[in-house]
């Protein structure tokens, strides 16, 4: 599981999200009657990142945390900016499927997914896109999707906090409590 430096209700989504990956992992092997630690676990891994567009997004994600690349050691996908094989097998990521849950409004899911993969990967993305995204967490688990004049509104204020801020904050409140201090 991802260790969430900021803690607060965004570490907490996230676990809950990280463990709904794993949940969908062990019933997408007994789907296919595959034992988890085993090489044929290894391959069916690789046959979903093979092609990322034909499944779920939380399969893939569980897939990629069971390879390595073999260019920097990582995980397939989170290995550091610049790795050719992670930049590539991150874009494919995105490519996987992103079905709305019950009761929410459409693009949740998929606010969800890329605010997961960016907590997840971090060290990946600059310290103002980790703010949001991880702050959007919560919000997004609940099925809530800010329209865009709120996105624009948070998006606005953390760029009004130092890269410091950004870390640090664990709300969205604590955002606009922060930013509404300065001008720039």
């Amino acid at each position: 599981m991802t260790a969430l430096p900021r803690g607060g209700a965004p570490a907490e989504a996230l676990a809950a999200v990280e463990a709904s990956i794993e949940d969908r992992w062990r019933s997408f092997l007994a789907e296919y009657e595959v034992a988890a630690g085993t090489k044929d676990e290894t391959d069916l891994a690789e046959s979903v990142v093979a092609d990322t567009s034909v499944f779920e997004w939380r399969v893939v994600d569980a897939a990629f945390d069971r390879l390595t690349c073999t260019d920097c050691g990582n995980g397939l996908g989170s290995g550091p900016v610049g790795c050719e094989k992670c930049d590539q097998a991150n874009g494919f990521r995105f490519a996987a499927m992103e079905t709305d849950r019950p009761a929410t409004p459409p693009g949740t899911e998929h606010g969800l997914r890329v605010a997961t993969a960016v907590a997840r990967i971090r060290h990946r993305y600059g310290a103002r896109a980790r703010c949001g995204f991880e702050l959007g967490l919560p919000l997004l688990l609940g099925g809530e999707l800010p329209g865009t004049a709120q996105a624009q509104a948070y998006r606005a204020a953390i760029n009004k906090l130092t890269e410091e801020e950004c870390e640090r904050v664990t709300s969205f409140e604590e955002v606009t409590r922060l930013s509404s201090r300065r001008v720039r």
